[in-house]
């Protein structure tokens, strides 16, 4: 998915919700929900998890605007749901097909309040069957399928009616193993792909792994009354691998939380000390190409030189020559002595040398000397060739730097481990891994 969570209108606002129900033979009543608040944006899957008594299921059906809450409030799109949520699909546990129709018009049932002609239902739903892998089935009955084809019409019939927010009920629990697992990897295959026919996705589930394989958030709840402990953001690159340390490692902490009640929720130890590591001392706002030209300048302009005068030289303000200048001091190819800037015995090496000599010399003093790039690198490292996407830098720097800083910061970064052979950047996907060949 391409929107950006973090500046997104929400596609849901749940503001204070409690449910509580009367209990008719004592008089008294008993609170399923207790003060709940939480956002979903577009781009993002949110996962509630939680044990049983921890009014998941009740949370859902009120934003589906089947289940009214008695305090608080729920707003889709900015509009208060007080009835059926139109912005929203379910799809539920038990895989609620009606057994007299067939697959086709089990999936058009979802199409009949939109009043569409005939001809355009028919189309969206067999697009619909396409995507889960149905389409040569629609004129079967629910009886001739299998528990993992009924649910797959299950999201069909979500799909076609294209919600801006999928609710997903423990849409696997009812499963075997093996038929859960290969839906669920269907799912967040088209989830990645940028193909999924909503917008964003509250999965309801206990299960761990399940959370963390899909989810970009997971809320955790309390029970009895159900109520929102905490919750934890999964940094881990797409695809996800259930077998990578990082996996495990989140998953275990998940664990301890779900087992220990009152343990305050916070990032696994191993994200926080990763966080503490990453030093955010601020680079020069410099490109390598820019670094080198101006070495080869003083080069050419033979021995130590004045700023001043090589700013007039080259015509660039003193305030954009500078943060240049202050790179090459930083990597130790210049030094800068009562205003005269002139070439370390470094910066000699790398103005002689050829093109190859020249990276792997601004590569040695970028890791030596920068130490944003280095732990950027060593966080690359860490993930095993895998991805990670520029958010997890971007939401450290945020702790100390502006927004628009922050960019700068790791654009810069970006640019010198680029230019090391440390790194590769995709922009459409705005991830980061190492180079191939380092």
């Amino acid at each position: 998915m391409t929107n950006n969570p973090a500046t997104a209108a929400p596609l849901l606002r749940v503001e204070q919700v409690t449910m509580t129900y009367p209990r008719p033979e004592s008089g008294g009543s008993f609170t399923v929900l207790e003060n709940i608040s939480m956002n979903i944006h577009p781009g993002e899957i949110v996962a509630l998890l939680g044990r049983s008594g921890s009014g998941k299921s009740t949370l859902l059906r009120a934003i589906a605007g089947v289940r009214h809450p008695t305090g608080g409030a729920i707003y889709s799109n900015g509009r208060r749901v007080d009835r059926p949520n139109p912005d929203v699909a379910m799809v539920f546990q038990s895989f609620a097909l009606l057994p007299w129709l067939t697959v086709l018009e089990n999936v058009l049932i979802g199409l009949e309040a939109q009043r569409l002609e005939p001809e355009e239902a028919r189309e969206r739903a067999m697009n619909a069957l396409h995507m889960v892998g149905l389409d040569r089935f629609e004129k079967a009955y629910p009886r001739e399928l299998s528990g993992g084809m009924q649910q797959r019409v299950g999201f069909a019939r979500a799909f076609v009616v294209r919600p801006r927010l999928l609710l997903l009920d423990e849409p696997f629990s009812a499963l075997d193993v093996l038929t859960a697992e290969n839906l669920r990897g269907e799912i967040s295959d088209l989830w990645e792909a940028g193909s999924f026919p909503a917008e964003g996705v509250l999965i309801v589930t206990h299960n761990i792994e399940e959370a963390i394989l899909l989810a970009d958030r997971v809320v955790i709840l309390g029970s009895n009354p159900g109520r929102i402990r905490g919750e934890i953001r999964i940094a881990l690159s797409r695809p996800r691998q259930r077998l990578s340390a990082a996996f495990r490692a989140m998953a275990d902490h998940i664990y301890t939380l779900m087992t220990n009640p009152e343990t305050q929720v916070a990032p696994p130890p191993s994200a926080r000390d990763r966080d503490r590591r990453l030093d955010t001392t601020p680079l020069p706002d410099a490109r390598p190409g820019a670094i080198s030209g101006l070495l080869e300048l003083i080069r050419e302009y033979g021995g130590p030189q004045d700023v001043a005068v090589i700013s007039e030289r080259l015509r660039i303000e003193a305030d954009d020559l500078l943060p240049i200048l202050d790179a090459a001091v930083l990597l130790d190819l210049a030094q800068v002595h009562q205003g005269d800037a002139r070439l370390t015995e470094l910066g000699e090496r790398f103005v002689d040398g050829d093109n190859k000599e020249k990276i792997r010399l601004f590569r040695q003093q970028a890791l030596l000397h920068a130490p944003l790039l280095r732990t950027m690198y060593e966080a690359l490292a860490a993930a095993g060739g895998r991805p990670i996407r520029e958010e997890f830098f971007l939401d450290i720097l945020d702790r100390n730097y502006s927004a628009e800083e922050a960019q700068v910061q790791f654009q810069t970064a970006v640019n010198w481990g680029r230019f090391a052979g440390l790194m590769d950047y995709d922009s459409d996907e705005q991830t980061l891994r190492l180079a191939r060949e380092t």
